[in-house]
């Protein structure tokens, strides 16, 4: 039992996306090796088609199941409060911010459907697994990001997070319009009266979480049974709760509940399904029909150039023919860094690859390596993109905080001041003193040592001459 404060460090730790992407990194790594290491393999099959619950209820589900279904439903119950969020206090409130980053969703989606259908079109493959490149992973997304670009503006964050957001959205509409099998409406009637009382509930301002748990799992369960994907279930609640602060309030009610529920999305829920989904065989047959048969060469390149295209492309038309505008503290390059960043498509797309390709396990088993494989090459691109760019900003921020004078304030902002010209003076000449000093410690002629110190002068002096500042005062532009 850990203590409260330990309680509080770890539910802090899985709220940070580099630990929710590093949890599900650990988790993909530890499916592939159950799944591949020859005297674990029939045991991992065996764990994740184990069936458990009731079957009275029709949910007599395997682990593999209660992952995709169930635990998922935690992260898109999450997803949903981010875009309410999104849609009522963040980009997405306001029409000109939010243009950008939705129409390259838009894109970033589009694109990469269209890539896919094209490979199998003149490959001759099956078109059903359109939509696996169109979803972005946002907890290996935003990891990679915080990880690599820790100079990077605030604003790049906030565009991936909103590209994200709305990625999320259309996957779900995604999910529940293309990939819904045989509707029971009476289960289905069910679940949206359960989600009106939710949302009843919600608006008289009901409070306790032991009436809305034992809820929100009845319609969970009344929309698996529907034939429904059962994790729109999640989304929709998520999207239910009010996320604007009312007088008196620290936090609004959705900022709580995402504050609470995250460490178990982030925690638990994710990193279970990449566990039980992620465990397909990597031997070298199967890696070479990645890059040879159409349906995984066609998630690849979706994943990989589609999303890159369609979301740089997508933002650059934009802002090239629109009122858009890009943000002032982004430059192109940042973008394209992100859009290939955003190729990551780990979760989302491994359960649509699950739901397009149901009855095929071989073929589900190539399309999941594909994805892993996919999602890997965008990741190490996006990385060494973002890690340039880290750099540029890295030096750009170094020049800004510059103080050689150590008065507290930067240079940048005295350029203009005789008096702290006067102070780089004295600075530069008691270094040169000291220089001196230690060229004739060392042996140096005295005509030797001063010649030098002359020649030394005389360049500063043009320097300064030139430039306005003493030498060495240059700074990136």
């Amino acid at each position: 039992m850990l203590s409260l404060p330990e309680r509080r460090f770890v539910a802090d730790a899985l709220r940070a996306e580099t630990v929710g992407g590093v949890l599900l990194l650990v988790a993909a790594i530890a499916a592939l090796l159950w799944a591949n290491i020859p005297a674990l393999a029939d045991g991992y099959d065996s764990v994740r088609g184990f069936h458990l619950g009731p079957a009275a209820l029709g949910l007599d589900l395997s682990l593999q199941h209660w992952a995709a279904d169930g635990l998922l439903a935690v992260f898109f119950f999450v997803a949903g409060i981010e875009l309410k969020r999104e849609l009522v206090a963040g980009d997405l409130r306001d029409a000109k911010a939010a243009a950008l980053p939705v129409i390259a969703a838009l894109c970033g989606m589009a694109v990469p459907a269209l890539v896919y259908v094209a490979v199998n079109t003149f490959g001759g493959g099956s078109t059903d697994g359109w939509a696996v490149p169109t979803a972005t992973d946002i907890a290996f997304a935003l990891a990679v990001l915080a990880v690599i670009g820790t100079s990077l503006p605030s604003a790049l964050r906030a565009f991936l997070l909103t590209l994200a957001v709305v990625d999320d959205l259309f996957a779900i509409l995604i999910i529940a319009v293309f990939f819904t099998s045989d509707i029971n409406f009476a289960a289905l009637g069910g679940a949206v009266a359960g989600l009106v009382l939710f949302w009843f509930l919600l608006r008289r301002d009901v409070r306790g979480w032991y009436v809305y748990v034992p809820l929100a799992l009845v319609i969970w369960g009344l929309m698996y049974n529907s034939g429904v994907h059962a994790t729109i279930a999640g989304v929709a609640m998520g999207l239910m709760l009010r996320c604007h602060v009312k007088d008196g309030e620290q936090h609004s009610p959705g900022e709580h509940i995402e504050h609470l529920v995250r460490p178990v999305s982030a925690g638990l829920a994710v990193p279970f399904f990449a566990l039980f989904a992620a465990g397909v065989s990597l031997s070298d047959e199967s890696i070479g029909q990645v890059f040879t048969r159409p349906e995984t060469l066609g998630v690849v390149l979706g994943l990989v150039v589609g999303k890159t295209i369609g979301i740089f492309g997508g933002t650059w038309l934009a802002a090239r023919f629109t009122r858009a505008e890009l943000n002032d503290d982004l430059a192109w390059p940042d973008v394209f860094a992100v859009a290939s960043l955003a190729g990551i498509g780990f979760t989302v797309s491994l359960l649509i690859g699950e739901l397009a390709f149901a009855g095929d396990q071989t073929l589900t088993d190539e399309v999941k390596a594909a994805v892993l494989i996919g999602s890997l090459i965008a990741a190490v691109f996006a990385s060494v993109m973002l890690k340039l760019r880290d750099r540029k900003y890295k030096a750009l921020t170094d020049a800004e905080e510059r103080d050689e004078d150590l008065d507290g304030i930067p240079d940048v902002y005295e350029a203009d001041k005789p008096d702290y010209h006067l102070r780089m003076a004295k600075i530069y000449e008691a270094k040169a003193a000291e220089h001196r000093r230690r060229a004739e410690a060392a042996g140096a002629a005295p005509g030797a040592v001063a010649g030098a110190a002359g020649s030394a002068e005389g360049a500063e002096a043009a320097t300064a001459a030139a430039t306005g500042s003493p030498a060495g005062g240059d700074r990136p532009a």
